[in-house]
Formats: C-alpha cells, sequence, structure tokens
C-alpha cells in the first residue's frame, strides 16, 4: 500500500434550507465517505463556521461510511480556484452525501422505534400489573 492511499480529507458546504442555515461535513477516508449534518440556525458568519469547526468537529455524529471513488488527477491551480469558485455559489449537496445522510436518518429511526416499542410494552405490563392488583383488593374484602 502507498502512502497516497491513506489520504483523508474534508469538506464543508453551507447553505440555505428554508427557514435554516444547514451545514453538511463530508469526511473521505480513503474509498470511505461519511456525513454529519448541522443546523445554524440565522446565516454564519465566516469566524463563526471556523469557530464551530475547531470546537465541535469531534462531537460530530457521523453517518455510515458509503464506498466513493476518488480520482487522483493533478489538477492546475487556476482551474482548482474556478471549480472552488463555482462550488462555493452552487447550492446542495452531492448524491453521496445525501445516501450516507440517509442512511444515518434510517438507523435513528429504527433506533427511536425499538426505544418506544419498549417504552410502551413497559407501560402495558405495568397497566395489566395494576389492573390485577385492583382485582386482588376487591376480592380480599369478601
Amino acid at each position: 500500500m502507498r502512502k497516497e492511499d491513506n489520504k483523508t480529507a474534508g469538506k464543508l458546504t453551507v447553505y440555505f434550507e428554508d427557514p435554516f442555515w444547514v451545514g453538511i461535513f463530508e469526511k473521505i477516508d480513503g474509498d470511505q465517505l461519511s456525513v454529519a449534518k448541522v443546523t445554524f440556525g440565522a446565516e454564519p458568519k465566516d469566524y463563526e463556521v471556523y469557530d464551530f469547526v475547531v470546537r465541535h468537529y469531534d462531537h460530530l455524529k457521523f453517518s455510515p461510511s458509503v464506498d466513493v471513488k476518488v480520482k487522483q488527477d493533478s489538477i492546475n491551480p487556476k482551474r482548482r480556484q474556478r471549480e472552488a469558485r463555482k462550488q462555493s455559489q452552487v447550492s446542495g449537496i452531492g448524491t453521496k452525501s445525501q445516501q450516507a445522510l440517509q442512511l444515518q436518518r434510517e438507523e435513528n429511526k429504527l433506533e427511536r422505534k425499538v426505544i418506544s416499542r419498549q417504552m410502551k410494552e413497559a407501560e402495558k405490563e405495568k397497566q395489566f400489573e395494576l389492573k390485577q392488583q385492583k382485582r386482588k383488593e376487591k376480592h380480599r374484602g369478601r
């Protein structure tokens, strides 16, 4: 394995998703893409975004990894600058990022379903025990 195969790259896209400003953190580690979504609320200033990244990046909950192909091309610096400007003007997120976010949403949904099901069963069991106890108290007096 070459040194170049172990590259890690990150990207932050901030865009307006009515009614809030949202940030999408993309982390590419080798050939795996993970994504985290953050809601900023009001439009964040550059220094606020930087401060958020410095303070809270370690605490972000990234989605499960998705396979992705990374091109290893050397690009002319001027072309790279033009592409960066073009990407900063385009709002939205890549399809791989959307897939990773969808996976994260589905996992969270499954976790919530399991927890709510357990709570409902516990409530039913509690009600049943209460009902049985009342029935026993009624018969105890006769």
